[in-house]
């Protein structure tokens, strides 16, 4: 019998490091977890508008910026998956994937179709051509066709819609 692994519902952390718009390294107890946020997949650093993505994420979390962590399991590279909530005063804390996707700096990821409104979400992004979308979707790569690129390919395509 295999034993189970009981993950908290959540806990309490703040984010050290925001490696690019979709992974950091959040300090939660003594541990710093390198996490992968599910719900949104973002742009890679040296894909267009990777850099603004990353930048956005980083002046929403600042280093005294308590964040609520949702532990949910680990990905093939050792990253933890998880989810980011932040509190807000007086609120419901708000979900680091949402806001990721209304503000058009990622596409929502949900495969199931658990998250309603999620397409909704990115359809509001498009429309409003905020974030990566601010040129349209014409053109626009996800980061999986994006990390299939060469280099020569990747110089040619990162010629064009700047921001």
């Amino acid at each position: 019998m295999r034993p189970t692994l009981i993950l908290p519902k959540e806990e309490v952390g703040r984010v050290v490091r925001v490696v690019d718009a979709d992974t950091y390294d959040v300090l939660a107890g003594s541990v710093v977890y390198r996490v992968r946020l599910l719900g949104v997949d973002a742009p890679e650093r040296d894909q267009p508008f990777g850099q603004q993505a990353g930048e956005s994420v980083a002046r929403l979390l600042t280093p005294a910026r308590q964040v609520l962590l949702g532990r949910r399991g680990v990905d093939l590279y050792g990253r933890t998956l998880a989810t980011l909530r932040l509190p807000v005063t007086g609120g419901p804390a708000l979900a680091l994937d949402s806001l990721l996707v209304v503000r058009g700096w990622g596409w929502a990821w949900d495969p199931r179709h658990r998250i309603p409104g999620r397409a909704a979400q990115q359809a509001s992004a498009l429309a409003a051509r905020r974030g990566l979308w601010k040129c349209g979707a014409v053109g626009v790569l996800t980061p999986r066709q994006w990390r299939q690129f060469n280099y020569k390919n990747k110089r040619r395509y990162g010629v064009g819609c700047t921001w």
